[in-house]
């Protein structure tokens, strides 16, 4: 199945797909702390903070339409922290709950060598359960836990930090 994948480094003219997926998980309140969309120009300093050789964007096609997309994101933005990275996966709701988030991560474990990054950790809602079993599948563990830290509709809610060792 996951043959039919092709991962890329993203490219400028790829942002409106990118924020596209980005905003429709918005509505369901689960995987971002945006309350409302967001613009492919608000988005341009983050898409500019990437790099293919050390924090790369990537975008996932199938039949050449982008259906996913993977970032690694600096942590805390200091020289000391060049070794640890964020990642985070977001993808096209029609291809949800089809296994390629697990695909998205093994990828991204796989590449840490040549990024030379030796901790990943994914910031997660307390109660996005389905994103917290994913990671923990691939040996992520709680390292972090901030009670109350986001207000979703008047809801406040938790959030993790779960963090592997790479190298």
């Amino acid at each position: 199945m996951f043959e039919d994948f092709t991962i890329r480094d993203a490219e400028i003219h790829d942002m409106p797909l990118i924020i596209e997926i980005y905003n429709s998980t918005i509505p369901d309140r689960m995987v971002t702390a945006d309350l409302e969309p967001v613009s492919v120009e608000s988005r341009m300093q983050w898409f500019n903070n990437h790099s293919p050789v050390f924090r790369p964007l990537w975008v996932v096609e199938s039949n050449g339409v982008i259906c996913a997309w993977v970032s690694f994101q600096s942590f805390y933005g200091r020289p000391a922290y060049q070794h640890t990275a964020e990642i985070s996966i977001y993808i096209h709701q029609e291809f949800r709950g089809k296994r390629l988030g697990k695909f998205l991560i093994q990828k991204a474990i796989d590449a840490c060598p040549r990024l030379e990054i030796k901790t990943l950790l994914g910031f997660i809602f307390g109660h996005n359960e389905p994103s917290i079993k994913l990671f923990n599948s691939f040996g992520f563990e709680k390292w972090a836990h901030l009670p109350n830290v986001a207000e979703l509709d008047g809801i406040e809610r938790d959030l993790l930090i779960l963090g592997k060792r790479i190298i």
